[in-house]
């Protein structure tokens, strides 16, 4: 691939920001939260003017309550407000480049301040995380070297050995040791965490493949009005550069994460990871109650009348919980859950 002229890996500019941040005597922001932090502004669909993400109310707020928390597991010892300290660093350099006026960047980094404070909550929930950072949660309170693939790979056979129910006590204890918050009412780690869980993650995925490919056809759109031709990729078959964006994402999400971890997840170790496909997520919502307000209808609370979703076969002895609201599909938003 050409990646000169396809430009799918985000070329952020990062050390630019950081460079300008010491330049002011500012507090400087870790490079990681830094990085994601434009990254995810880059692909998410916004205008991008001289390299750097235009800054909205909307940008921000997709950015810290809608998509973070999908992606990032922030490092031990670092600072999850890093990432709104992150957005508020780009917002006051926007305004000494002269693209914001004054009043807009007052109202920008209110909303950075308050939703990252958002954010750094999202991040600890037991019931947004996607398996990448549920398994680097995991992998780093079991002590595991993360920057060695093959002691990663060691520590998920060990986990595939265990018990379905085993394992699920291993992600309850992640709340008992407080690494994540207990959510009250969703019924914890049973086929409905583990659906939604699943679902999070493959929709996390192909987002950031999309705005991958979206922020590639912009560039390209530029070098077709300079009269450049197409790249040979997309000159007939879109495959290759379909599969070269889901590389990307791929690394992206480990890079967040845990190198190459994703990756794992999908091709090799699916049944710790599992997502459902479309009729697997048909057949559980079919068997959830139409009506939550009607307490006679139905077997019970719990939707226990139907065929539940399990990754694995042996969770399917799982009761599915009472709490979960029937009108939502897992993975769906409630009422306190951030809206995509």
């Amino acid at each position: 691939m050409n990646d000169d002229d396809l430009r799918l890996a985000p070329r952020t500019r990062t050390a630019e920001l950081t460079a300008w941040a010491r330049a002011q005597d500012r507090e400087p922001v870790a490079e990681g939260p830094l990085r994601a932090v434009l990254t995810l502004l880059e692909l998410g669909g916004g205008r991008i003017r001289d390299g750097w993400p235009e800054l909205t109310s909307a940008a921000v707020e997709h950015l810290l309550y809608e998509r973070l928390y999908l992606y990032v597991q922030p490092a031990p010892g670092e600072d999850p407000l890093a990432y709104g300290a992150a957005v508020r660093l780009l917002t006051d350099h926007q305004r000494a480049a002269k693209r914001l006026n004054a009043k807009r960047q007052e109202r920008l980094l209110a909303e950075a301040e308050w939703q990252g404070e958002v954010a750094a909550g999202l991040l600890r929930r037991a019931d947004l995380v996607t398996w990448p950072r549920l398994y680097t949660l995991l992998l780093r309170a079991d002590g595991v070297a993360l920057d060695d693939p093959a002691a990663v790979r060691a520590w998920l056979d060990a986990f595939r050995d265990l018990a379905p129910e085993e394992r699920l006590a291993a992600y309850a204890a992640l709340e008992d040791a407080g690494v994540l918050d207990r959510v009250d009412g969703d019924g914890g780690w049973g086929p409905t965490r583990l659906m939604s869980v699943g679902m999070a993650t493959d929709g996390a995925r192909m987002l950031l493949e999309n705005g991958l490919m979206e922020r590639s056809y912009r560039n390209l759109a530029e070098l077709n009005a300079l009269g450049r031709p197409m790249p040979q990729e997309l000159a007939g078959d879109f495959e290759s550069f379909e599969a070269a964006a889901a590389v990307e994402a791929m690394r992206l999400f480990g890079e967040w994460t845990v190198p190459g971890l994703p990756l794992l997840l999908v091709e090799e170790y699916p049944d710790l990871a599992p997502e459902p496909g479309p009729e697997e997520i048909e057949a559980y919502l079919a068997q959830l109650p139409q009506h939550p307000w009607d307490e006679g209808e139905g077997e019970d609370a719990g939707g226990q009348d139907g065929q539940e979703w399990t990754g694995e076969e042996e969770w399917a002895a799982q009761d599915a919980p009472a709490g979960d609201s029937p009108e939502e599909p897992a993975g769906a938003p409630g009422a306190d859950r951030p809206r995509d």
